[in-house]
């Protein structure tokens, strides 16, 4: 009985979490009554309930959702409804939206370096977790929350990078030389002390997370501090067409043992994910707005939903709907993207491979770009999308 209460309750959740949003059986209809002159944005509702099952079950703690990734707000309505509580923000605006839409959420302010404003209004709104990664940001924390005795504070460490797609080193996080120092005074302060860690977007190696779980442990037994929590941060991959990284739940069987082995797993655990939890729930679907020779011009680009395409080079699952015409046996050729603004920089790296008969009023359907992609627009030139479905059965067309 309670297990058919659960599953009514989340029914019920998740049409609320939908209320407003237009859903569609697939694409093709989507874009065929949609009509839009901008970019579609997709989000597949039951792979994104799927993911957030995943890391819910099978990573051993608590799971926050990094906002960042992409904070539409039926997005995370739909993770809400999925079972996530817990969210990781970066910005003062996240913490404002995510308290308002979802009140008893529970934040957590994990950005290094912020504004002494954003601390105080933080800590205004409940947050109490917050990271830090030198002296002079535990003394902002420590005096715009008018040395409140109710912290859990997080040590960023800078950890190898080796095995990221996307490296996010040289810019955050103390050394395992300066961390013994930063715990000691954050304990002098905090009700709780913890380390936080990022092995780098997209991680395909497995064993980043363990060495450096294992670094810490060496450290912690080195300077004879302890903690309370352990964060291991995002990084969790997914597939791409050139990169095939192994189940999550390797992931997690790993760091659950290294945890083990190095007597952590007591501790408070967390993790970070953003792009393995949403990537997959949604696409971006850009038009062809004009062919010459082998190049194509889109109606997106590298300001707006393509900035990893464009600007780091990835690949991504590419499908072409030809608008209003029948698909027909087609050749395939390599073609030059640009996206709609003025600036030259605005292409993608790569040349792509495509049917050849591609032309003005297709459409392609960039997927697996439910994280950075909505989130990463800006609007320069005017370009961008506030265009957002729901795809309901998550078919994909031929």
């Amino acid at each position: 009985m309670q297990l058919l209460q659960d599953c009514e309750g989340y029914v019920a959740d998740r049409e609320q979490a939908l209320a407003g949003l237009r859903r569609y059986e697939n694409e093709a209809t989507a874009l065929e009554i949609e009509q839009s002159n901008d970019a579609v944005h997709f989000l597949y509702i039951d792979k994104i309930a799927e993911a957030a099952n995943t890391f819910l079950s099978g990573f051993p703690g608590t799971c926050l959702y990094a906002a960042k990734a992409n904070p539409h707000p039926a997005l995370l309505r739909l993770l809400w409804a999925a079972g996530i509580r817990h969210f990781e923000v970066a910005s003062i605006r996240e913490v404002e939206n995510l308290r308002r839409d979802f009140p008893l959420a529970k934040l957590y302010f994990m950005h290094p370096v912020k504004s002494r404003q954003a601390i105080a209004r933080a800590y205004a709104l409940g947050v109490r977790h917050f990271a830090f990664d030198s002296l002079d940001e535990l003394r902002k924390i420590k005096q715009e929350t008018s040395h409140a005795e109710d912290l859990s504070l997080m040590l960023r460490l800078s950890v190898s990078q080796v095995g990221a797609a996307y490296p996010l080193d040289h810019k955050f996080g103390a050394t395992l030389m300066e961390a013994p120092l930063l715990l000691t005074h954050a304990r002098q302060i905090a009700e709780k002390v913890g380390v936080t860690f990022h092995v780098g977007s997209q991680c395909l190696e497995v064993e980043a997370y363990v060495n450096a779980i294992y670094n810490i442990a060496n450290m912690l037994e080195g300077c004879g501090v302890e903690i309370d929590m352990i964060d291991v941060g995002g990084g969790f991959p997914i597939s791409y067409p050139d990169m095939e990284p192994a189940p999550l739940h390797d992931y997690f069987d790993a760091i659950a043992k290294a945890l083990k082995e190095c007597g952590f797993e007591d501790l408070e655990i967390f993790c970070e994910p953003g792009r393995a939890m949403v990537a997959a729930g949604g696409a971006v679907a850009v038009r062809v707005e004009l062919r010459r020779g082998q190049s194509l011009y889109l109606n997106d680009g590298t300001y707006g939903s393509l900035f990893d395409a464009g600007q780091l080079g990835w690949s991504y699952p590419i499908e072409l709907y030809r608008a209003g015409r029948l698909e027909l046996p087609s050749e395939m050729s390599l073609f030059q993207l640009y996206g709609p603004t003025c600036d030259s920089i605005d292409k993608m790296q790569d040349r792509l491979s495509l049917p050849d008969d591609v032309c003005e009023g297709d459409w392609l359907i960039f997927r697996h770009l439910g994280a950075y992609g909505y989130a990463m627009q800006t609007k320069f030139n005017g370009f961008y999308s506030e265009t957002v479905v729901a795809i309901e059965n998550d078919a994909e067309f031929a």
